[in-house]
């Protein structure tokens, strides 16, 4: 059954009683390389610059460590009524609320900004490895699953290690606690460990493996989209290969649970300003990211629903109870 993640909101907000920010700065939850570490500086950083959003250079703090939640914990207890900080988020964010693995955090215990595209999931070997497509690594991981290790930029259970397992439950896989995954903290490290033959699959983003795709260091052997990325070339989809799976991961920001109105409403229209620009537009066709926009109130309840849908796949897969 088709999982369809993405769902879409347009919202209009406008900002008042709050100027310019200057001595802005953003969270990217992992370590540099990956999905959330592009959010900050692409979208964030250079965009947002570019448009004269924000006064002077935006930093970009990389803050790794529990799949997002030492970044959401430091948020909370100790900047949070920062106005000039906001944080990148995506469906590993929803996924890690959904799991009840952030420290008691819930979807109420942080201001949800606006999402400006969506990264469809990714599986990836290195360019010479033997495995060629989505039906020859289900063929080893029914027959040997021992063989086959997992790598991610997620935690255990989230959302880079739920999209493996939709594969196999596809294909009709009954136990999916054999199979072994790695977690790391961003998809750049984890990607290091597949390039050197220490893992044998990367479970990502398209955005994550541009670099290394277009380097040839590595191939890309299914694609989580309704049709071609066209960025990642021929990489075959999902579906094309006989497995109907659809997993988008947005990319998006939150704001800490004290910031103020005024403030949240100026980063909800920033990025609403930045998503229909045509310099975001460029970037994220460079970058293979698809259209995807909520903003504001609609981008709450959409992650919501997210975190509801995420909690009955998790406990379908067993994950949770």
């Amino acid at each position: 059954m088709r999982r369809l993640l993405l769902v879409t909101f347009v919202a209009l907000f406008a900002a008042v009683g709050f100027a310019q920010p200057s001595g802005t700065e953003c969270i990217a939850p992992a370590s540099p390389g990956g999905g959330w570490d592009f959010t900050c500086r692409v979208p964030g950083a250079q965009v947002m610059q570019e448009l004269g959003l924000v006064s002077g250079a935006m930093k970009v703090t990389n803050m790794s460590g529990g799949g997002g939640g030492v970044a959401m914990s430091n948020v909370i207890a100790q900047r949070a009524d920062d106005d000039n900080l906001i944080v990148a988020a995506s469906a590993a964010t929803a996924t890690r609320l959904a799991q009840n693995q952030y420290a008691g955090f819930t979807a109420d215990s942080i201001r949800w900004l606006g999402a400006l595209g969506a990264d469809f999931g990714v599986l990836a070997v290195a360019a010479d490895y033997p495995i060629n497509n989505l039906g020859e690594l289900l063929g080893v991981m029914k027959l040997a699953p021992e063989m086959i290790t997992f790598v991610g930029g997620s935690a255990v259970g989230g959302f880079d290690h739920i999209k493996p397992l939709l594969a196999a439950r596809a294909a009709g896989v009954e136990d999916l606690s054999v199979f072994n995954y790695v977690s790391f903290d961003g998809g750049g490290p984890a990607l290091i460990e597949v390039k050197s033959g220490r893992a044998q699959v990367f479970t990502g983003d398209t955005s994550e493996v541009l670099g290394d795709l277009d380097a040839g260091l590595i191939k890309v052997i299914a694609v989580f989209s309704p049709e071609k990325v066209a960025r990642l070339g021929d990489a075959p989809t999902a579906a094309s290969q006989g497995y109907d799976i659809v997993a988008g991961n947005w990319r998006g920001f939150y704001g800490p649970p004290g910031m103020s109105d005024d403030a949240y409403a100026y980063w909800v229209d920033a990025i609403q300003q930045v998503a229909n620009s045509d310099e975001w537009v460029a970037l994220r066709e460079e970058n293979g990211l698809a259209p995807f926009s909520s903003y504001g109130s609609d981008f709450e309840s959409f992650a919501k629903s997210q975190i509801e849908i995420l909690t009955g796949i998790s406990k379908e897969l067993g994950i949770i109870e």
